[in-house]
């Protein structure tokens, strides 16, 4: 069976690498990826990479993901707060499906509640919200906790991705 995954972008200013570079390696894994944002059509990440959305994030249904994945970029503080952004990582969560985010996106699961005595990878710009919110902030790339997936950054992409694929038991890519 496909696994499908659904990946929250910023409705501007997400970062280029974390969106393609994780979508690239979900694809060549055989997973089937849904961009979905606040908005739909054709938006530009921070670096002028473009990416046409076809689904509103409130759109987005538990029952047809097996993961939700958070990409960071400036234009995620967007979701920090975002009752409907918190509310779809904890009931993806809770219905036993993997939640993932990166770079600055790891505080939406944090202010959700989802990583309080966990350990978690963000940009170092959101450390201090993570250990505020009972997290463990750890310095590194990528950081898997149960079915919770969190990296760095940018350069973090392609392992973030890789981790996504293996949680969902998805074939690694043998060459990127």
């Amino acid at each position: 069976m496909i696994k499908k995954v659904v990946m929250l972008i910023a409705s501007s200013r997400f970062r280029d690498e974390e969106l393609f570079k994780t979508m690239e390696v979900l694809e060549a894994s055989g997973i089937n990826v849904t961009v979905a944002s606040k908005k739909t059509g054709i938006i530009s990440g921070a670096l002028g990479g473009t990416v046409t959305v076809t689904m509103n994030y409130k759109d987005i249904s538990v029952n047809n993901f097996d993961a939700i994945v958070f990409i960071g970029g400036q234009g995620a503080t967007e979701y920090f707060n975002d009752e409907h952004a918190k509310k779809l990582a904890t009931d993806f969560f809770n219905r036993g499906r993997v939640v993932a985010a990166i770079c600055i996106a790891p505080s939406i699961l944090a202010n959700a509640g989802l990583l309080k005595g966990r350990q978690a990878a963000c940009h170092a710009s959101e450390s201090y919200n993570m250990r505020s919110k009972g997290v463990e902030y750890m310095n590194e790339d990528v950081v898997v906790d149960g079915r919770l997936i969190t990296a760095k950054g940018p350069q973090a992409a392609e392992e973030f991705g890789a981790e996504i694929a293996r949680a969902l038991g998805a074939v690694k890519p043998q060459v990127l």
